[in-house]
């Protein structure tokens, strides 16, 4: 089970939502409508500060990127990898282990 950030995404998302060191990046599943995962029904969202627990984490330039226990369960099985895809863009690569 691992969530693993690229530096030059977390550095994305620093400019993008103008994080500082110390901030977090929660990512959480739901069912309609966000980023696709390997599951068909289900898509990741994503929201700015610490909630609930954290089960899974990755900390890049000074920024926790998470996953709360309850929608961990995509990681059970995949690592999820977050890197830059093109100039103004990340990309979430669900990889089988």
């Amino acid at each position: 089970m691992g969530l693993h950030v690229k530096e030059e995404a977390a550095n994305w998302f620093i400019e993008e939502m103008d994080l500082e060191q110390g901030d977090f990046v929660q990512f959480f599943l739901k069912i309609y409508g966000g980023i696709p995962t390997i599951y068909p029904n289900y898509f990741l969202g994503m929201s700015y500060g610490k909630h609930g627990d954290i089960h899974v984490k990755d900390e890049v330039e000074g920024i926790t990127f998470y996953l709360n226990e309850e929608d961990s369960w995509i990681l059970e099985e995949y690592d999820l990898e977050v890197v830059k895809f093109e100039e103004e863009e990340v990309e979430f690569k669900f990889n089988e282990r």
